[in-house]
């Protein structure tokens, strides 16, 4: 495949919405990167448009197709009921199953002379194990003939590498450079009697026992805190906490509990979002697109990822912490290890703990914070990585 022919055909992209936003969140990144930055015509397949909406306030879940940013969004209903007609390159976002109509139309290229079927593509989820390296761009023969390859995304050099746009750093930074930014952004999100001095802190978690217990503690705090709090899962932990159910708070509302205002957050499209990740002193984001956003924010975070079986989860955790504190004072990086492992295993106390402790050691955490997006990227991001690999194939 020449990469005349990988930019003048398009790509398709199928994504299956498993935790509302995640899957999507970070297959939408890609799709729209890809088609601003390298001139791709993408076609997004996604099966839940309801969902998707939550990050795109202007799609409308009842069309079938609509274009935004130049990605074209297909309904990917079962079966699939849009004509498909094979491109460049077909990816399957985080394994979820191609439509039988896309693999038949596969087959057929396959078995006529002189055709060629898509690059096959299946973008895994992001871990920093070591494995990983040894995977990333390997193909599996499929029962068709037909190859597909295994696209990992990773952190260091000989892995797919991070989503992050073209500017995204120079505009988060000339954003931080002006606090009149995140006064306005506050302004603008119906949150009220934020003061430059106080603490700001962005919530978006799972259910867990331990963000009550932070609540808790900074309710008897000697700064003013306020935690920046959509409605959702992570609200839904703080039930025993809150004066009314949920269900009677809207966005703009604030619970105030001692020194610590509750601000109930309005859903934001992904562009408000990371302007909000800029804005807080500390950031407590879950799965793999918050995740990754907040660390490109350069502020200090807990990263509550996504429970797996037999705890699975948390050595994906460890893997990545092992990463993020290579270059990070001993102190400081057993402190924010342990907070982080305390925080996704519910430990109440501890969280608390190692909350404390991390106080006076915020300052060389935000420095370290600053720093860490260039070692990340590793000189390439997933979209580049991602287009040479179609090109050398």
């Amino acid at each position: 495949m020449t990469s005349t022919e990988t930019a003048n055909t398009h790509w398709d992209i199928f994504c299956a919405v498993v935790d509302n936003y995640g899957d999507i969140g970070v297959t939408w990144r890609l799709a729209r990167q890809l088609a601003n930055e390298y001139q791709i015509d993408i076609r997004l397949w996604v099966d839940d448009l309801a969902s998707f909406s939550h990050i795109l306030p202007t799609l409308k879940p009842e069309l079938a197709s609509q274009t935004f940013n130049r990605v074209t969004i297909h309904q990917w209903n079962t079966p699939l009921d849009i004509s498909y007609q094979p491109g460049a390159v077909v990816i399957e976002a985080f394994a979820c199953e191609l439509p039988d109509k896309v693999k038949e139309q596969l087959l057929a290229q396959q078995q006529t002379p002189n055709d060629t079927p898509p690059l096959w593509l299946n973008l895994e989820y992001l871990s920093a194990e070591d494995w990983v390296e040894g995977c990333h761009g390997l193909p599996s023969m499929q029962p068709s003939g037909i190859k597909k390859y295994f696209f990992f995304p990773g952190f260091t050099a000989n892995t797919g590498g991070l989503i992050c746009e073209r500017e995204l750093l120079k505009q988060r930074a000339e954003w931080q450079s002006d606090p009149a930014n995140k006064l306005a952004l506050f302004s603008q999100l119906g949150l009220r009697g934020i003061d430059e001095k106080d603490l700001v802190i962005s919530v978006f978690s799972y259910e867990t026992a331990a963000l009550p217990a932070l609540c808790r503690h900074w309710q008897a705090s000697s700064r003013k805190i306020h935690a920046l709090i959509p409605k959702g899962r992570s609200l839904n932990s703080l039930t025993q906490l809150l004066p009314c159910p949920i269900e009677e708070l809207n966005p703009g509302q604030q619970v105030v509990l001692g020194n610590l205002t509750i601000h109930i957050l309005p859903m934001t499209d992904q562009p408000g979002y990371d302007k909000l990740l800029w804005s807080c002193d500390y950031n407590i984001v879950r799965g793999e697109d918050s995740f990754l956003r907040a660390q490109w924010a350069a502020k200090p975070f807990i990263w509550h990822i996504y429970p797996q079986e037999d705890d699975y989860h948390l050595i994906k955790l460890e893997a990545f912490i092992r990463l993020y504190c290579d270059n990070l004072a001993p102190d400081i990086a057993k402190q924010w290890s342990e907070l982080n492992l305390a925080f996704n295993r519910e430990l109440q106390s501890e969280v608390i703990f190692h909350w404390q402790q991390l106080d006076s050691l915020n300052l060389p955490l935000l420095q370290h914070a600053q720093k860490w997006p260039i070692f990340a990227l590793n000189d390439a991001d997933l979209a580049t990585r991602l287009v040479q690999f179609v090109k050398s194939s």
